[in-house]
């Protein structure tokens, strides 16, 4: 199995700036991360591996003692994993997909025909092997669990699918965020962590005169082509901030109608920027 608890939710404001949500307190002594090793450890599932990344002290601590869960090394094991920097990588984690990449010896040396991958911040019980005969039952290579929503249900944080009457799935519907784009006259995209950063710099450039949005998408895949063509519109520019050489803005340009200034502003090594250097770069780009 493995748990994806390096994001962050910013809904969540104060309570989440010091910690991750993954070990947000709940009822006392429990964490929100408790609810999916306990649904993995009541599925005997027994090998584990936990992906942090953001604000993980109070988590790492947590999770200290893996007893809790029955997680002893020698039935398997609870392991975590934080971003490494190593000969062929030197990234944060750039996402969930780009998390589970980055650790995929994990996967090789365990050997198991099957994965379980889950979220570390969902309070629900799940009994996970009805999952698993489910899956095995379909001949699927692939099984999400998901749920209907209701039609007045705020669906602004979820990836939503569509499927057909066997229950396979046709299409998954893009998410994104967008911040003072109202009146924007220069648009920054940016994923994940990065965006914390960009909003932070938008404020700054805002209180300077300088009119800038933010497109935070919430999918890489699909892309929110439809977003960024309608904001590229009236845009004079977009800056593309990466934690890499440029892959995002490859989408952004495909997804350009008109001709738009579109500049990139990355980092490598797994050094994050700060939001005076992405101030300073627009700056820089545009002339401003």
């Amino acid at each position: 199995g493995i748990i994806l608890a390096g994001g962050n939710n910013r809904r969540m404001q104060e309570l989440s700036y010091k910690r991750a949500v993954c070990a947000m307190p709940i009822a006392g002594s429990y964490r929100s991360i408790d609810f999916t090793l306990s649904n993995m450890s009541n599925s005997h599932i027994q090998k584990v591996a936990v992906l942090t990344q953001y604000n993980a002290s109070s988590l790492h601590e947590h999770l200290s003692s893996s007893k809790w869960w029955d997680f002893g090394r020698k039935q398997g094991g609870l392991y975590v994993y934080t971003p490494a920097v190593t000969s062929q990588n030197s990234n944060w984690y750039r996402g969930t997909a780009d998390a589970i990449y980055q650790n995929l010896d994990f996967l090789k040396s365990s050997h198991e025909p099957y994965v379980l991958v889950a979220s570390g911040d969902g309070v629900y019980k799940m009994d996970f092997n009805k999952v698993m005969e489910y899956h095995i039952e379909r001949r699927a290579d692939i099984t999400v669990v998901c749920r209907d929503m209701g039609p007045n249900a705020d669906l602004e944080r979820f990836g939503t699918i569509r499927m057909n009457e066997e229950s396979r799935i046709e299409e998954f519907e893009p998410r994104w965020e967008e911040h003072e784009t109202e009146d924007a006259e220069y648009l920054m995209v940016a994923f994940g962590c990065v965006a914390r950063i960009c909003q932070k710099a938008m404020e700054d450039a805002r209180a300077q005169g300088i009119k800038v949005g933010l497109l935070r998408p919430i999918t890489l895949w699909p892309f929110p082509t439809e977003a960024v063509k309608r904001l590229s519109k009236r845009m004079k520019g977009i800056l593309v901030v990466e934690l890499n050489a440029g892959q995002m803005i490859e989408d952004v340009r495909l997804s350009l109608e008109e001709p738009r200034s579109v500049h990139h502003f990355g980092r490598m090594g797994g050094i994050v920027m700060d939001p005076d250097e992405v101030l300073v770069a627009l700056k820089e780009k545009f002339e401003l």
